[in-house]
């Protein structure tokens, strides 16, 4: 299975939703449940609490539909949600209204002020591929408190804080005991710090059609 770049994996989002016509809130869906599939065995026998840490992102927007199958296997779930309302929108709003209206514990945490000594898996879903530049203050804190974080870590499609083509920490950096990546592994995940970062990768398949992924 090759690896690709941040550009690939983008160029592969707009092919198959533009050109082919898949609905991207579809492949957020795939993407989603099969992460949570990872998260469950990661919790074995636990019914949690698990703590999805989402950003405002399509990264974020995985974790909610993360937060959504787990709670449905009666996992005990609480959404920490490091920005405002009103700067998710698209997919990821989408999904955050889905368990808005099931009644999810979601909490509105500033980065600086995340607690997660009580939980018992932690899902990383605060930045994703896009991100080519430091992770600035406070969601630098946000990192870290998930690194301090007893519990072990599951990181969305790729570890916060790590850059795709090269593998590089921007300043601060999830380091996951598992990653669950989407559609084809990233570039990054093999050098620099990636492999440090990455933990035991599983690739995701998320429904992009063939001839998108081979191009």
């Amino acid at each position: 299975m090759r690896h690709v770049t941040r550009e690939e994996m983008q160029e592969a989002d707009r092919t198959a939703i533009e050109d082919y016509g898949v609905p991207g809130v579809v492949l957020m869906e795939n993407a989603g449940r099969g992460a949570a599939a990872c998260a469950l065995e990661m919790l074995g026998e636990s019914a949690g609490p698990a703590a999805i840490v989402c950003g405002s992102g399509n990264n974020g927007g995985d974790g909610y539909v993360v937060a959504r199958h787990l709670h449905n296997h009666g996992v005990e779930v609480v959404v920490h949600l490091l920005s405002d309302r009103e700067k998710v929108r698209g997919d990821a709003r989408t999904n955050l209204t889905i368990i808005e209206h099931m009644g999810l514990d979601i909490r509105r945490t500033p980065p600086d002020e995340l607690d997660l000594s009580g939980a018992e898996l932690v899902v990383d879903a605060i930045f994703g591929t896009g991100l080519s530049g430091a992770v600035r203050p406070p969601y630098d804190a946000a990192i870290r408190a998930i690194n301090d974080a007893p519990a072990p870590k599951l990181a969305i499609d790729i570890p916060s804080g790590l850059d795709t083509n090269t593998g590089e920490v921007f300043g601060a950096c999830v380091r996951a005991d598992r990653t669950a990546t989407f559609a084809l592994p990233k570039v990054g995940f093999t050098r620099g710090s990636g492999p440090d970062m990455v933990g035991d990768l599983t690739v995701i398949d998320i429904g992009m059609p063939r001839e998108v992924l081979e191009r």
